[in-house]
């Protein structure tokens, strides 16, 4: 039996599912299989798969659609490994991923863990502003990426996992799209078992390739956090609302600057500023810097009106949270 067991939902990306599996297939560290589910897709992936037959373990499964939570399930129930392991169908896996992973987990034990992040030299420009956006402390994400406890940092689908036993115990992934792997990560912390961040097991996300996507998906990040806050009493934290605070502050700001003076706008491009200067240092690319202080605007204030409109109509009006949003929900 292998050691690993790779779960990869995929929905219509035939194209990422290539590279991911190129990246694979390069693995200084074979005793691993990867389970294919290929979620209802109407660009099925069979095709590619099996030029990579010969070089990976795989198998490959088609199902019905029912969001990449359920996907995840149907492929652990299908896993020989003892482990379980979940990258997303857009990652790069770097070649010493595995052998990374396996090492640190000698060294300290754990049931469960997530990992960071990273941008390949490959990813278009926009992708590099935005993966800048999602792990910078300027706009919150890096605060979390950073910490080394389950309670401070959760891991995310693109990059975590657990053994066997913890999927035997706490069950699998929920119905919520987003927010099911912070919702399994409550449970998995309240449960008891040992958890952490492996920093140095690193993944290649390419995440969204548009602004417009990237703002759909943190208006519903948004949006799942109050959910989640519901569901998991105890777990809400002030820096999941700096984002809304950040956007109430800029239409106050906005609207001072018309009523009074364009004075009002300073404390905003200080924020870019600060955004382009960050972003400098690390990409050294002036294009990807001046993006970034667009995706970092998009992100904070994405995810603000999200958590705002949920707090509304969840806290407020004490709507139900599947009546309230039920587009993000698969049954």
């Amino acid at each position: 039996m292998p050691k690993y067991s790779i779960i990869i939902p995929v929905y219509n990306r035939p194209v990422e599912v290539q590279e991911l599996l190129e990246s694979l297939a390069v693995q200084d560290f074979k005793d691993f299989e990867l389970v294919i589910v290929e979620d209802g897709s109407s660009e099925a992936c069979e095709h590619i798969i099996k030029n990579f037959a010969e070089q990976i373990d795989i198998r490959y499964f088609f199902k019905e659609n029912t969001g990449p939570g359920l996907s995840r399930n149907f492929g652990m129930d299908k896993a020989l490994g003892d482990w379980l392991l979940f990258f997303d169908s857009d990652c790069l896996i770097p070649p010493h991923y595995l052998s990374t992973l396996d090492q640190s987990l000698q060294q300290r034990p754990l049931d469960a863990f997530g990992g960071p992040d990273n941008a390949h030299e490959s990813f278009s420009i926009i992708q590099k502003a935005i993966n800048h956006s999602m792990t910078s402390v300027l706009t919150t994400g890096g605060i979390r990426g950073k910490k080394k406890q389950l309670d401070k940092f959760q891991p995310r689908s693109f990059n975590m996992g657990f053994t066997k036993e913890v999927y035997q115990k706490v069950g699998g992934f929920g119905k919520i799209h987003p927010g099911e792997y912070p919702d399994l990560s409550y449970r998995i912390m309240d449960a008891g078992f040992r958890v952490g961040l492996v920093p140095e097991a690193f993944v290649y996300h390419k995440r969204r390739i548009d602004f417009g996507k990237f703002y759909t998906q943190v208006y519903k990040f948004g949006v799942v956090r109050i959910i989640l806050s519901k569901w998991h009493k105890g777990s809400f934290k002030l820096v999941y609302a700096l984002p809304a605070l950040f956007l109430l502050g800029s239409l106050l700001l906005l609207l001072l600057s018309l009523i009074w003076s364009p004075l009002f706008l300073i404390p905003l491009a200080l924020f870019a500023v600060l955004v382009f200067l960050e972003a400098l240092l690390t990409s050294r690319h002036i294009v990807v810097s001046f993006l970034a202080v667009f995706a970092s605007f998009i992100q904070l204030w994405g995810y603000g009106y999200g958590f705002l409109k949920a707090c509304w109509r969840i806290v407020v009006l004490k709507k139900e949270e599947r009546l309230a949003f039920p587009g993000m929900f698969f049954e």
